[in-house]
């Protein structure tokens, strides 16, 4: 079966997406029957680009790389992001626009968007999943489409998918997690000897952090994941605003040399557990001990713990991430979406 593609969003992780989708082409025909064509791209600074026979995606991916604007390669003009939906002629979207983790928009608009048009939605995007997920996953059934988000949380790592299709009726009660990999390397370094203000530079110099790292320092990253993982996976839709939310910025070297003395380590930690009937979430600094699975857990690691009705804990680990493990996770979701029965 042959799919059209359209990859609103075109920055590390689309087009890490795009050379992934190249390199497992073979894979996805010998193994599912899928062919593909990539037929329209949207950039956030170089333009649009729409060709309904498919585009040359290398001849894209030099392009962009030389900062050229992608209008060469279209056929088609759009005026902005929703009428290049509207024409992409895609079955499948890829919605990977920056996170609004105010209101989720306009990527929840986006994605709306395409599901009405008979398109499958696959996002990176945390923002829609903690804003609209009930109403997005609503309307997508009653397309018969699907809309799936993976690479969300801990980036190509089987979260989702995993409660979705491997624990069948298990209960999820509280997950603990280390979800933020900024603030992980931060203080990875910071145990090294360095400033907290020398670690984000660090960070920023290898394309962790952003310019203002307060998304990922402040810990709005993490509290958005906790939302993101209790409104889909403990079926209680939770808001970052609600979520009890201490960042980093008060560790200081001093601090972190008293707890290694000690056998500690200071991780930002992810929590969701029910308390009194009302589900609570926390992203805080905690002192982590040697005995704990935490405690290992280095530089950009990710790390989560679930506690369910029906198994011990279960923990899940991805060492390392990138914007390759994200479009894993997208790739994933698309061969799950077109071959869902």
């Amino acid at each position: 079966m042959h799919y059209k593609l359209a990859l609103l969003g075109f920055g590390n992780v689309g087009r890490t997406t795009a050379e992934l989708l190249l390199d497992k082409q073979t894979d996805l025909k010998e193994s599912y029957g899928i062919t593909f064509s990539i037929t329209a791209i949207a950039t956030g600074s170089k333009g649009r680009a729409i060709n309904p026979a498919g585009l040359d995606i290398p001849k894209v991916l030099e392009a962009t790389r030389a900062g050229a604007a992608l209008e060469q390669f279209s056929l088609v003009s759009s005026s902005d992001s929703l009428d290049f939906i509207n024409k992409s002629g895609a079955d499948v979207l890829f919605e990977n626009s920056p996170v609004n983790y105010a209101t989720g928009q306009p990527a929840i608009d986006h994605i709306r968007a395409a599901l009405n048009l008979g398109m499958h939605v696959v996002t990176a995007n945390k923002g829609p999943v903690v804003h609209a997920w009930h109403d997005l996953k609503a309307l997508a059934k009653s397309k018969q489409r699907q809309f799936f988000h993976e690479a969300t949380v801990m980036d190509g790592a089987p979260i989702f998918s995993l409660f979705r299709g491997a624990l069948p009726a298990a209960k999820l009660r509280s997950f603990k997690a280390i979800l933020n990999s900024t603030t992980n390397l931060i203080l990875s370094r910071m145990e090294n000897g360095e400033s907290f203000d020398d670690s984000v530079k660090y960070a920023q110099e290898i394309g962790i952090a952003e310019t203002d790292p307060a998304g990922d320092v402040d810990g709005w990253d993490a509290a958005i994941k906790i939302a993101a993982l209790a409104t889909v996976l403990m079926n209680t839709p939770l808001k970052p605003a609600e979520i009890e939310r201490t960042g980093i910025r008060s560790i200081t070297p001093e601090m972190i040399r008293a707890a290694r003395t000690e056998g500690l380590r200071y991780k930002l930690i992810c929590s969701a557990a029910q308390e009194q009937g009302v589900l609570k979430g926390k992203v805080s600094p905690e002192l982590i001990p040697m005995s704990s699975p935490f405690y290992s857990v280095e530089g950009t690691t990710s790390i989560i713990q679930f506690q369910t009705d029906v198994l011990g804990d279960l923990t899940l680990i991805e060492s390392d991430p990138g914007p390759h493990t994200t479009a894993y996770g997208l790739l994933a979701d698309f061969v799950h979406a077109v071959t869902a029965g």
